[in-house]
């Protein structure tokens, strides 16, 4: 069975033991459905089920993948209440939001074939999906408790989450560093390394059941954009782009949902030079640039279209506009065909944009990694400023990655006066290591917005 099939037997399984997700399960498909209906949007205490037991299938079967392929024995990550590190707070269970006081989970593989231990050395339980390993009343130090444990176990390497190039992966601080060294034994000291691999790989890596409501999470995303792209919010002449971009912070508070940053919305009109926003009016004859990403169900998109405003008389955009978008459809082409496993970003990009130069295209590629966060764990596949190799694109790409395809590319416009526009597009992706398919499709079309009622 592909992997196209083992999501909609996962989604299956979901379905049947959360009877809220009444909304037919979302294939991954190429064509983006237009003015799509928004799907329905679970109730919290549905949410926190799907998520918990989405957590319990991560931490059962990646945990224990990723450690062996990295070669590490035991993974110690910290946290402290409000402080939570990237990885730590995508650990916690739905009804527990922060890590409290002092927040410490161990990972410990034994070998032979055992399970890997899930530990939590702290005064508080972690919804059951670490067992409790410290008991205050006769160890009251909680440092000394792990270097006590980790010294029973003697583990060959002592992976612990600081790296100088990965945000995600640097969530050992300064003061918990020092007293973590001080509690571990001495003998041991030599065996800590970096858990750089181990971070990544864990919040990069989607698992089936995420795949399988991920589709479903895309479209909730496209389908306020369609509404936001429409006459049911802007009025060309009055509608401003930022009161469209204040439009989706309460359409998605009226949904109970939440941004992972303030919505763009920018104006290109002919004559004007570059992108305006803020408080300009929008016009007939305006191409509209949107940017925007929600978080639900602990996963989220990013996502960039373009709207045309239709000038009276008008039935569709002119047509150096629509070339100028099939011209970042091909981009994205090129771009999702250098995807292979163990490539770099930074070859993935360097293929990409020599095959469009080659096209005849004025390209910018800056794609990267989604899922647990917006601008996600992996290699980045470049920079809108620096479209040559850089460190943060050294990383292998991985199977069962999503990434948010996100590039322009730059064209004359004839019915413009030759002006040059910029057509950024971005769509959210998956790669399954044979190819990148677009979860919920993606634009090839400019939207349009009628001038008349």
């Amino acid at each position: 069975m592909g992997m196209i099939g083992r999501h909609f037997l996962a989604l299956g399984a979901l379905l049947a033991a959360t009877p809220a997700l009444a909304d037919a399960p979302l294939p991954l498909t190429e064509t983006e459905v237009m003015a799509p209906a928004v799907p329905t949007i679970l109730a919290p205490r549905e949410r926190a089920a799907l998520e918990n037991r989405i957590l319990a299938e991560r931490l059962d079967t990646l945990i224990p993948e990723i450690m062996r392929a990295e070669g590490i024995d035991l993974w110690l990550l910290v946290a402290r209440e409000y402080f939570e590190e990237p990885v730590v707070a995508t650990m916690l269970d739905a009804e527990n939001m922060h890590a409290r006081r002092r927040t410490i989970l161990i990972f410990h593989d034994p070998g032979e074939g055992k399970p890997v231990e899930r530990l939590t050395v702290s005064r508080y339980g972690l919804g059951g999906l670490f067992a409790p390993a410290w008991n205050p009343d006769t160890q009251p130090d909680q440092w000394q408790a792990v270097g006590e444990l980790i010294a029973a176990r003697n583990p060959r390497k002592i992976a612990i989450n600081t790296s100088d190039l990965s945000q995600f992966a640097d969530g050992m601080t300064l003061s918990q560093y020092d007293k973590f060294m001080s509690a571990l034994p001495p003998a041991l000291h030599e065996r800590v390394v970096s858990g750089e691999a181990l971070a990544v790989r864990w919040l990069e890596t989607r698992t089936p059941s995420e795949m399988a409501i991920y589709p479903t999470v895309v479209r909730i995303a496209h389908a306020i954009i369609g509404e936001a792209f429409s006459r049911r919010v802007i009025t060309p002449g009055a509608t401003t782009a930022e009161d469209v971009q204040w439009w989706y912070r309460d359409r998605l508070m009226a949904l109970g949902l939440d941004p992972w940053f303030h919505p763009s919305v920018a104006i290109q009109r002919q004559g004007a030079k570059g992108m305006i926003e803020g408080a300009e009016v929008i016009q007939p004859g305006d191409l509209l640039w949107t940017d925007f990403g929600i978080t639900y169900l602990r996963l989220n998109t990013d996502t960039q279209h373009l709207a045309y405003v239709l000038k009276p008389g008008e039935t569709a955009a002119p047509a150096g506009l629509s070339a100028g978008l099939a011209n970042s459809n091909r981009v994205q082409d090129f771009l999702t065909r250098a995807f292979k496993v163990g490539l770099s970003g930074n070859e993935a990009l360097t293929l990409a944009r020599a095959d469009a130069l080659a096209a005849g295209l004025d390209p910018s590629i800056y794609t990267h990694p989604i899922g647990h966060h917006g601008h996600g764990a992996g290699p980045s596949i470049g920079f809108w400023d620096n479209q040559k190799p850089d460190p943060r694109g050294a990383g292998p790409i991985r199977a069962n990655t999503a990434w948010s395809i996100e590039l322009t590319s730059y064209a004359q416009v004839p019915e413009w006066g030759g002006q040059r526009v910029d057509f950024r597009t971005e769509e959210d992706a998956f790669f399954d290591g044979q190819s990148v398919r677009f979860i919920d499709g993606r634009q090839t079309a400019i939207t349009l917005i009628p001038t008349g009622e």
